[in-house]
């Protein structure tokens, strides 16, 4: 197939228009096209008062040689298809393990399964099904379930998201991931759109999918499985823990846990496992009327069929050098309950495939750096988190209610006593307050600083009453497992994997996933079932 760049329709022109574009780029005869595919869709909305979808297409032509000669700028299309790794020699004796079903434990599982290895899959969490009532319980009544909710469970803390798929890994592994995910029953777009996403309702089918595909396959898939020790042997790995009770031989864990499993963070510091102080960031979700982003965003042709609910990135630099920015957004969303353990509070966002709920939300964030920890012990900064979730439980009423602040109101130093125009869609409700009273004074420093910043390239950012919810905490893991980049292994524990967001080694569903593909490769590379 060949290559073609810069297919451009308005955003009036249909789909199927595609076809004509390609014969007229190319100047060939309709025949001469025997077929073509979408690669990649972008939006270019730089011009107010005009918008285009530019398609990158593969074309399969009668004669590619003939046009290849006539344009000298196409080339042939690249090949993206997953590449198996040969199996190693070593006899496997026993079965791998995998702990966690977030996007990276579970395409560690998907991928060792499909070769045959039938991994073990340790979930903490129950299945998302299960999994979701817990959810719903905490969100209607207040009934927290700290082994089951936004962060523990089937498919990982990324089940209760936008689903984002954006990536800036440049990986051949990314193309499998997202192909793994049409299979389960996402959506094919996601394959070529210039922002894809699966939504919180559908991406729950899809990683029951995925968990079935593994269980056809050989694979164990057990949930309420809590990882409580691992024996290690001469900085060899030799079994794991389950609930206190059972232990599980095996020689490779892949060790997936997510960026909030902060009581194994600590068994694995007892045991010696390797650790160190990561940075990440902290802040807010803020809150906005959805119609009011999509105005800004596309002007005239703000609520337009094709166009769906638009989104933002914003990036500032304070004075104090300290880097703000928006997060996850989620357009058309909610503002979720994500704590992990109890009497916290703690924020995320989240979005259904169709995105159109009244208000958009976003995290806004600030940089914070291990020297902001307060000390040198590696898990410093899991104790910092832990700090402002406590604070934030104590302000918004000690019922798991959310701290709000009116954008207004915080700019000016002052307490909100009233929700404004938009309202809040966090659950199981919100205090309004001061967030100076459970974030640090440099991080409320900064916001003040750059939210009037950000208002300069989104008008209506600094909306009087948009809504600002703590606490944000959990954009990142706040540790990172060392690992020996060539064999993705512990730095002193043979045969211990950490990936993902847990491990520190990822940012988002697609990031974590290739991790996990990567570190199940090293274990087909090395072994042989």
């Amino acid at each position: 197939m060949i290559r073609v760049n810069e297919i451009k329709l308005s955003i009036e022109e249909d789909l199927n228009n595609i076809k004509e574009k390609i014969i007229k780029k190319l100047r060939i005869q309709p025949q001469e096209l025997l077929s073509y595919q979408i690669y990649k869709e972008s939006i270019d909305a730089r011009k107010g008062d005009e918008i285009f979808f530019v398609y990158t297409v593969d074309v399969s032509l009668k004669d590619e040689g003939k046009v290849l000669k006539k344009h000298k700028n196409l080339i042939k299309t690249p090949s993206y298809s997953y590449k198996e790794i040969p199996s190693g020699k070593i006899p496997m004796n026993d079965r791998p393990v995998v702990i966690g079903t977030g996007p990276a434990g579970m395409f560690a599982g998907l991928i060792l399964a499909q070769r045959g290895y039938k991994p073990i899959l340790l979930e903490r969490g129950r299945d998302v099904d299960a999994r979701s009532k817990d959810v719903e319980d905490f969100w209607l009544r207040g009934q927290f379930q700290k082994e089951s909710n936004v962060q523990f469970g089937e498919g990982g803390a990324g089940t209760f998201s936008d689903g984002k798929l954006t990536t800036r890994i440049k990986d051949v592994r990314v193309r499998k991931v997202l192909e793994e995910f049409v299979e389960a029953g996402a959506p094919e777009e996601i394959l070529y759109s210039y922002k894809p996403h699966i939504g919180t309702d559908i991406l729950k089918d899809v990683v029951k999918n995925i968990r079935k595909e593994m269980k056809k396959l050989g694979g164990d898939i057990r949930f309420d499985s809590k990882v409580t020790d691992l024996l290690i042997e001469g900085g060899k790995i030799k079994a794991v823990e389950v609930n206190c009770q059972e232990w599980i031989r095996t020689e490779n864990v892949v060790l997936a846990i997510g960026h909030s499993a902060r009581d194994t963070y600590e068994m694995l510091y007892q045991r010696g496992v390797q650790l160190r102080q990561k940075p990440f960031s902290i802040g807010v979700r803020i809150e906005h009327p959805q119609e009011l982003i999509d105005q800004s965003q596309y002007k005239k042709f703000s609520g337009h069929s094709r166009l769906g609910a638009a989104d933002y990135r914003l990036t500032y630099q304070s004075t104090k050098e300290r880097a703000v920015y928006t997060f996850c957004m989620c357009p058309g969303g909610m503002v979720v309950a994500a704590n992990s353990e109890e009497a916290m509070v703690v924020t995320n966002g989240m979005s259904e495939y169709s995105r159109d709920r009244e208000n958009a939300n976003s995290a806004l964030l600030v940089q914070v750096n291990t020297e902001d920890f307060g000390g040198s012990h590696p898990l410093q900064g899991m104790e910092f988190q832990r700090i402002w979730e406590r604070e934030a439980f104590k302000l918004g009423g000690s019922n798991y209610h959310a701290p709000v602040q009116r954008v207004e109101d915080f700019l000016e130093g002052v307490p909100s006593k009233r929700i404004g125009m938009v309202k809040p869609s966090y659950l199981p409700g919100v205090t309004p307050t001061d967030l100076r009273k459970c974030l640090p004074d440099f991080v409320i420093e900064a916001m003040k600083e750059a939210i009037p910043e950000m208002d300069k390239k989104l008008k209506g950012f600094a909306l009087a009453d948009a809504l600002m919810t703590g606490v944000e905490t959990r954009s990142s893991a706040p540790v990172r497992i060392e690992r020996f980049e060539e064999t993705l292994e512990s730095l002193n524990v043979k045969g211990l994997y950490p990936v993902g967001e847990g491990g520190g080694y990822a940012g988002g569903i697609v990031s974590a996933a290739v991790d996990g593909i990567k570190a199940a490769e090293k274990i087909i590379q090395k072994y042989r079932v």
